[in-house]
């Protein structure tokens, strides 16, 4: 964040601890709604339980992020919980196939998205780079475990991607502001 003013250089690293801990709410939320349609008898539905159990870990550390450094949270939280759930929920009913697309287009935007921030900050808050760092790495094997399930198998794969990709855009610029 070199050549920022410092006010700039803190609503940026704000903006970024309040999106990230609206996306992993948000992650939290998609999986909560898939295990409460697949159960938790199945091979996928014990590795979605996995994945969500990392994302609760993720959002913790932002929830303590947030009361620590006195950041807003998104107002839209709210919104993400039924989304988030619906999404989950939708996806898991479609079948498990659709269930592990939903993961491949959520941690695609969100290894984009965290690789970004990773640049951004450069070496200007060492706590919230190792964080991100670490959950990028996570998120990526969420996104292959779920590749290997058969992602690519789901019905109109490539819409359905879009479609979450799309989403995932939209909640991360709208989080980073609202």
């Amino acid at each position: 964040m070199s050549g920022w003013k410092p006010g700039d250089a803190k609503r940026a690293t704000h903006s970024m601890i309040r999106v990230d801990q609206a996306g992993e709410y948000g992650a939290t939320r998609i999986y909560a709604g898939q295990l409460a349609v697949m159960g938790d008898r199945t091979p996928v539905a014990r590795a979605i339980a996995g994945m969500a159990n990392q994302e609760e870990r993720h959002r913790a550390f932002f929830d303590a992020m947030i009361a620590e450094r006195g950041v807003r949270p998104t107002l839209l939280q709210p919104f993400w919980n039924v989304a988030g759930f619906a999404l989950g929920a939708v996806t898991a009913a479609i079948g498990p196939a659709a269930a592990m697309a939903c993961t491949v287009a959520v941690e695609t935007e969100i290894d984009k998205h965290y690789a970004d921030q990773l640049v951004e900050l450069g070496d200007s808050d060492p706590e919230l780079s190792a964080a991100v760092l670490d959950f990028q790495a996570e998120e990526v094997e969420h996104k292959k475990a779920a590749l290997a399930a058969g992602a690519e198998t789901a019905i109109a794969y490539p819409l359905l991607s879009a479609v979450i990709r799309l989403g995932c855009r939209v909640a991360i610029a709208t989080a980073k502001r609202i």
